[in-house]
């Protein structure tokens, strides 16, 4: 093919620029030959077939057929040009696709005789032929074609400079409006800022104005300040001043309207205070208005609470003279509790306070005496063993018991004299209440003469440190302790004297040793319970009960050793010298050695935590000396030395036995003093 030739006759040369302008391009210097391929000279173009096609770039057709799948259709808008991008193939390629040979190789080897654009402007006559018939005909020759396809690549460099060209208008276009939106953007930014500027200058204004405002603030409150700390000053002096002689309204009328309790109190001790620190400023400057205007109001509002104090201490001691009524119990709840009544008295109206303490005096003199009288009463009526002289320990029983038949008085009930036996559970008992006056009244059993001793001396040691602690606790600080005893001592004096007058009936005509040592450690407890207490003040009664139990004490065992040398006295010296009488005597130990003993055992007993600054000791010397002078006049009487010197040691071994279970440094020492008598007795022939 003639196009192959063209093809491989053709030297490659570079392909030009399809964005050089067409004045740039060399003209072929050969001569140009009129073809066909040429555009017809005359003044109306040629008729085309429809199948055949204009090349001329004026032609509307052929630029929408070259370019209609090349790039998309724009707008006139500023907004399409802004975002069209014109896309298109190249025209070479396309033609080597529609021609099937390689054009880019023919047009390098002539690119000498490419036409300018001035040449272009024409029409080529295809003679009624297609592209493909055209190029295949016989009647052009090489030349020809070779010219014609100079032409097309003119043609298309031409179409490609009016593609740049028109992607320069659009892009001048797109910057154009880009620019003008900018610009537009610009103007509203200035106007904005303008908008800003307006507000900023505004808004200074308005902030030198806060600060003016803010200037003057600072200059008050600097001045506010300056005003506070001197108030706070003025105020931190007068203060205290002021709530000294000041009192609240609250506190008047309760004072005046409200009842006693716990809020009255306090409202009580508040006038108190006021009222002080107004006589102190009275003393202090007698020239103070405030203090003066206040002096009336003071007096008459301690005058009134002065009155309504007097008016309950003397329902509360009215209240103590009621019957069956218990003093404790309105003591705690009228008297303990509002205390601060008294000292109120006491401090503002003395006179007063003494006559209300009289009064009270009067009342609990009067309530303790009536009590305990009836008390007394009613353990009078409980029965007490008899024991009296035929008790003693050297008493036969013989001439007792026909005594008891004879007489037209019912015996009582059996008992043993010289057997204390569990008497002194009472020492140890658990019990620590007094037996009540009805029960007291309603025993029909028989007991010691510690019994009554005990619970009527036991119910008076109790009201004794209820009593004590009551006037310690309600009376003072405004009443000295010297002014309390004497307030004690002037009510329990006649309870005290019924106390003494009960023990002394008790006491007084009984032979009872054990009940009187009994009593004797009773009252040393109570002696014991007033010092735990830190009672002084009933000492005196203790005292007085003591002198009368350790005299009638020594009594007893005066009496005791005197029966024992009575017996002794009347006891023969001699053996006697009939044999039926001989044949009667023995070795046995003697009556009286078992009474001593048990009579010593429970004096021991009840004698085991002393010392040595009791008369029980000394009493007790004094009766062994008389049982052994006895037992010694009854050994002589026995005919025989053996049978004498085993009747002693039966009678010493006795003793001993009875004795042996004493505790205490009392009891060893009888021991040890009879063990002495026994071995004197063995050595004595």
């Amino acid at each position: 093919m003639w196009l192959d030739r063209l093809s491989g006759t053709s030297t490659p040369t570079p392909r030009p620029n399809a964005s050089s302008t067409p004045q740039s391009r060399s003209y072929s210097p050969v001569p140009r030959k009129s073809s066909r391929l040429l555009p017809q000279a005359g003044p109306q173009r040629p008729n085309f077939s429809p199948r055949s096609s204009s090349l001329s770039i004026a032609s509307n057709d052929s630029t929408t057929s070259l370019l209609g799948n090349s790039r998309k259709p724009t707008d006139s808008s500023s907004s399409n040009l802004r975002s069209t991008t014109l896309t298109y193939s190249d025209p070479i390629q396309v033609l080597d696709k529609l021609l099937d040979i390689d054009l880019e190789s023919s047009l390098a080897a002539n690119k000498d005789g490419i036409w300018g654009n001035d040449e272009l402007q024409g029409y080529v006559d295809f003679t009624g032929l297609t592209l493909h018939e055209f190029v295949q005909g016989d009647v052009v020759n090489e030349s020809q074609v070779s010219e014609a396809l100079t032409a097309t690549k003119c043609w298309y460099s031409a179409i490609d400079n009016v593609v740049f060209n028109t992607n320069q208008a659009y892009t001048d276009e797109i910057d154009k409006a880009r620019f003008e939106d900018l610009h537009q953007s610009i103007r509203a930014c200035n106007d904005i800022l303008n908008s800003v500027e307006l507000n900023l200058t505004s808004f200074q204004n308005d902030l030198g104005d806060v600060s003016a405002e803010i200037e003057t603030l600072r200059a008050r409150s600097t001045t506010l300040s300056s005003r506070l700390e001197n108030r706070k000053v003025v105020e931190h002096g007068l203060t205290p001043v002021v709530e000294e002689i000041t009192v609240s309204q609250s506190i008047v009328k309760t004072i005046s309207e409200g009842d006693i309790d716990e809020t009255w109190i306090f409202a009580l001790n508040v006038v108190g205070k006021w009222s002080k620190a107004l006589s102190t400023k009275e003393i202090e400057a007698h020239n103070i208005k405030s203090v003066a205007d206040l002096r009336p109001m003071r007096d008459q509002l301690v005058n009134i609470a002065i009155e309504r104090i007097r008016d309950f201490l003397v329902a509360q001691i009215k209240a103590l003279r009621s019957p069956n009524i218990n003093a404790q119990i309105v003591q705690q709840r009228h008297f303990i509790r509002y205390k601060d009544l008294f000292a109120f008295l006491w401090n503002h109206h003395q006179t007063l306070a003494e006559e209300i303490g009289q009064a009270y005096m009067n009342t609990m003199r009067w309530y303790y005496l009536n009590h305990f009288t009836r008390y007394e009463r009613a353990l009078s009526k409980v029965k007490i063993h008899v024991i009296d002289k035929h008790d003693v320990l050297g008493n036969d029983d013989s001439p007792r018991k026909s005594t008891l038949l004879t007489s037209s008085k019912a015996a009582g009930p059996p008992h043993d004299a010289f057997s204390l036996g569990r008497r002194n559970d009472i020492l140890t008992t658990s019990n620590q209440a007094a037996l009540p006056s009805h029960l007291a009244e309603e025993d029909t059993a028989t007991h010691y003469l510690e019994f009554p001793f005990r619970n009527f001396n036991l119910a008076l040691i109790d009201n004794i440190c209820a009593e004590y602690s009551f006037l310690t606790a309600f009376f003072s600080p405004s009443l000295s302790f010297q002014t309390v005893a004497r307030y004690f001592n002037y009510i329990f004096s006649p309870t005290f004297e019924l106390g003494h007058n009960l023990t002394k009936s008790l006491v007084s005509e009984t032979f009872d040793s054990f009940g009187l040592l009994l009593c004797v450690r009773l009252n040393q407890k109570f002696n014991f319970k007033l010092q735990r207490h830190k009672i002084p003040v009933g000492d005196s009664y203790i005292n007085g009960t003591n002198m009368l139990l350790w005299p009638r004490f020594q009594v007893i065992m005066d009496l005791h050793c005197e029966s024992v040398r009575k017996l002794t006295s009347n006891l023969p010296s001699a053996p006697p010298t009939s044999k039926a009488e001989l044949a009667k005597q023995s070795a046995a130990p003697s009556f009286m050695a078992q009474r001593f003993g048990q009579l010593i055992q429970g004096i021991l007993e009840l004698s085991k935590e002393t010392g040595d600054d009791e008369p029980v000791s000394t009493s007790l010397a004094r009766l062994r000396s008389a049982l052994e002078t006895f037992l010694a006049r009854v050994a002589k009487s026995i005919d025989g030395q053996r049978k004498r010197e085993r009747f002693l040691e039966n009678s010493f071994s006795l003793i001993l036995t009875i004795i042996g279970d004493a505790q205490g440094k009392l009891a060893t020492e009888q021991r040890f003093q009879i063990q002495a008598m026994m071995t004197a007795s063995q050595d004595t022939k």
